[in-house]
């Protein structure tokens, strides 16, 4: 049974064919990767693929067609065995297989576009060539991947950044209001320490106020009971 040739691939085909008499249609390309019942979500991400690249612009004139021009004629007409497909950031490699003429094709595509296609019918050079590509694919993503880390590194500082600076005015509030009310609980004891001396004085001078008027009272006493006899003990 053959096999239904991955979409994406398929879509990396469509988008790089040359073309003899104007641009290539994407969309005829992979409409029978779309229209094929196998697999619901299978027609409908080849569907969406066919809709995100119906808008794509290629160059025109007459062009030579080559093995990649018929790869994507086979890929079109569903006859390949997608054997092999590595990914490596934005690059990748895929063997196919051609029952029909035992033919091999290795390819190299970056973001889904065909780069080179070799076609063969030695099996083991095929698989061997294929090795060769998919380390290529790895070589080449290295920056890619390097650069999507760095990004992901910088875009993680720039959070820390922005969650420090919120955490340190936060923290500013809090020293300000601590600040307004060190300032105000300072006055407040400066005030109750004033209003404790004046307390204070306030006491020693009624206390003396209360002894002088023991005294005048202990007089008056005496004088009202002067000549009278003495209290008996």
């Amino acid at each position: 049974m053959v096999l239904q040739c991955d979409w994406a691939c398929a879509s990396a085909a469509a988008q790089a064919e040359p073309a003899s008499s104007g641009a290539i249609d994407v969309q005829a390309a992979l409409l029978p990767l779309a229209a094929r019942g196998a697999s619901p979500a299978a027609s409908l991400a080849a569907q969406a693929a066919v809709n995100g690249s119906a808008n794509s612009v290629y160059a025109t004139g007459p062009v030579t067609q080559g093995d990649v021009a018929e790869l994507t004629r086979l890929i079109q007409g569903a006859s390949l065995n997608e054997l092999r497909t590595t990914y490596n950031g934005g690059y990748g490699a895929s063997l196919f297989f051609y029952p029909r003429e035992l033919t091999y094709y290795v390819a190299l595509f970056q973001d889904k576009h065909f780069w080179r296609v070799i076609k063969l019918q030695d099996d083991a050079r095929a698989e061997e060539i294929y090795g060769s590509f998919a380390r290529q694919t790895q070589q080449l993503a290295d920056v890619e991947i390097r650069r999507a880390k760095l990004q992901a590194q910088k875009s993680y500082i720039e959070r820390m950044i922005g969650l420090s600076e919120d955490r340190a005015k936060r923290l500013q509030a809090d020293l300000n209001v601590a600040r307004d009310q060190q300032a105000k609980v300072s006055e407040y004891q400066r005030e109750a320490q004033g209003d404790a001396l004046a307390l204070r004085d306030e006491k020693d001078k009624a206390r003396a106020q209360l002894r002088q008027l023991q005294q005048q009272i202990q007089q008056l006493q005496q004088q009202t009971e002067a000549g009278l006899p003495a209290a008996r003990e």
